[in-house]
């Protein structure tokens, strides 16, 4: 149990650390999607060519975002960049140098760094991407979702199939990493229309793709206005069939909704999932930055404009600094790592929160007994039950 007394933790090494970036616009909200992205409007920017959001303020606030940062992460090396969004393929190639080139002269970055940025497929050509791919993105993830019209419509995707596979066959060009996101589980889908996805996205030989289960999240248009979906059962078998199909074309499960060839695990996302360190800049943005007595997290304005605001008018845009109260730490770290298939080592545990491994040692014979995690004393691990029931098994460490 923890000690009602103790009001520090103790940390005998830091965890690794990333960078992650906010780019807060996409030329339509997806009716599905409850990240923090907000439509374009229709009036052009003033300092750009593209419409709707004015690009050198927002960089000039990311930078200016970045070093507010730099004093509690001194002398630490980040060895991943993911700029998410929203719609970063919407930043020029000029925006996106000038990006990265003022990352570069602020922050150490590790030898051949992973740096990814999210792209949607009606928003990229060949010439942007060998552009990004010069300016030192050398990963990309592509919004695919379907490769087929009829459920790209119902998703309100602003692509279609014809321009999915256009835009996989140019980012395997220009790219050393790829990954495909793909969804099931869609409006009025059948087992025959999920597999042809699946088959599909095996036809390319990514070396990454995340396969996610269509969910009706709150404050989305979905959630007002429900689709007709696949039966729980029917969900159930279209993932059995995928997952079937994915490991038979050599792809390993290593996270619950991931999937990669041999090495070819994505390292940015491997560091939230094992309770490592993130600087997180932009509109939205959350990061977690520990120190040897204590692990904080930070929250930024949400809305491009506040945020903006806020960098030049108040030198910060945080709306939220706080430390993790050491009650919470076991629950934040369970939350994160429950979701890799091979889970961490025991002594991970006291390595990412400072506390001793005996602190869960009730919520690990709970979670053992009811047969959700595995039995392996020197692994964290679910059970394959638990990661079919990993909520249940998540919960089980809020008890404290």
């Amino acid at each position: 149990m923890l000690n009602s007394n103790q009001r520090k933790i103790s940390l005998t090494a830091l965890p690794p650390l990333a960078l992650y970036i906010h780019f807060p616009w996409c030329e339509k909200k997806c009716p599905y999607c409850d990240f923090n992205s907000h439509q374009i409007k229709e009036e052009t920017s003033k300092s750009n060519n593209y419409p709707g959001f004015d690009e050198v303020r927002y960089i000039k606030a990311l930078i200016a975002d970045l070093e507010t940062e730099l004093p509690r992460i001194w002398g630490r090396q980040v060895h991943s960049i993911f700029i998410g969004g929203g719609t970063p393929s919407l930043l020029s190639p000029q925006g996106m140098d000038d990006l990265l080139s003022a990352i570069r002269a602020r922050v150490n970055l590790e030898p051949n760094c992973e740096i990814t940025m999210e792209a949607n497929p009606g928003s990229v050509e060949a010439e942007k991407f060998d552009a990004f791919a010069k300016s030192g993105i050398n990963r990309v993830s592509l919004g695919i979702q379907s490769f087929q019209d009829e459920q790209l419509k119902a998703l309100g995707r602003i692509h279609n199939g014809v321009q999915a596979k256009e835009a996989v066959t140019m980012a395997m060009q220009h790219f050393k990493s790829v990954n495909l996101d793909l969804m099931y589980g869609l409006p009025k889908q059948s087992l025959e229309s999920a597999k042809a996805d699946i088959e599909t996205a095996l036809s390319f030989k990514t070396p990454h793709l995340s396969l996610y289960n269509l969910t009706l999240e709150p404050n989305t248009y979905f959630a007002s206005f429900p689709p007709k979906l696949p039966s729980d059962d029917d969900i159930d078998t279209i993932f059995e069939q995928n997952l079937k199909l994915l490991i038979n074309a050599g792809y390993k499960r290593y996270e619950v909704s991931a999937y990669a060839k041999k090495d070819q695990e994505c390292k940015h996302n491997l560091n939230y999932w094992r309770f490592g360190d993130y600087i997180g800049i932009g509109a939205g943005a959350h990061g977690k930055i520990s120190f040897p007595d204590r692990i904080t997290r930070q929250v930024r304005e949400r809305h491009p404009q506040t945020y903006m605001q806020s960098m030049e008018v108040q030198g910060n845009a945080l709306i939220e600094l706080k430390e993790i109260p050491i009650k919470d730490l076991p629950f934040e770290f369970m939350l994160n790592t429950l979701r890799l298939t091979e889970g961490v080592d025991t002594n991970t545990f006291s390595e990412r929160t400072g506390l001793a491994l005996n602190v869960i040692a009730k919520n690990l014979e709970e979670a053992c007994n009811k047969g959700l995690l595995d039995s392996n004393p020197s692994k964290l691990k679910a059970s394959e039950q638990g990661l079919r029931y990993l909520n249940n098994l998540q919960e089980i460490f809020l008890k404290n």
